[in-house]
């Protein structure tokens, strides 16, 4: 009951879900994430943690790099019903096919200038 109550709770936000869609074509950086969602990093970084709390995506870190991306095949079959069933019913929706056109320029850009806004002192 855990596991899906912490699903549930992770897919409520719409914020949150384009945050998981995002991830559908494969791992992004925290900074692309925070591009596409025009949000602050610390709001991006609370709901990519409410995601991972609940299983549905998986991070890891390189340097001063945190990158994200949906859960493996490893992860429970709750975790995989809801990927599955999310990615499938949204996958027309017009939010996140903006959200993905978004990316594919996203991805090109160089980290360092993505995150240069935050990143000035």
């Amino acid at each position: 009951m855990r596991d899906y109550l912490l699903i549930t709770k992770a897919l409520s936000d719409e914020t949150r879900v384009r945050a998981l869609m995002s991830l559908a074509d494969g791992e992004l950086c925290v900074c692309q994430i925070i591009e596409v969602l025009r949000l602050a990093p610390s709001t991006v970084s609370k709901h990519m943690t409410i995601l991972q709390q609940a299983g549905l995506i998986q991070r890891r870190k390189d340097g001063r790099w945190h990158y994200y991306r949906l859960a493996s095949r490893g992860a429970t079959p709750i975790v995989r019903q809801a990927l599955r069933w999310t990615l499938n019913a949204l996958d027309d929706e017009k939010t996140i096919a903006k959200d993905a056109k978004a990316l594919c320029c996203i991805r090109k850009q160089d980290r360092e200038e993505l995150t240069a806004c935050y990143n000035a002192s």
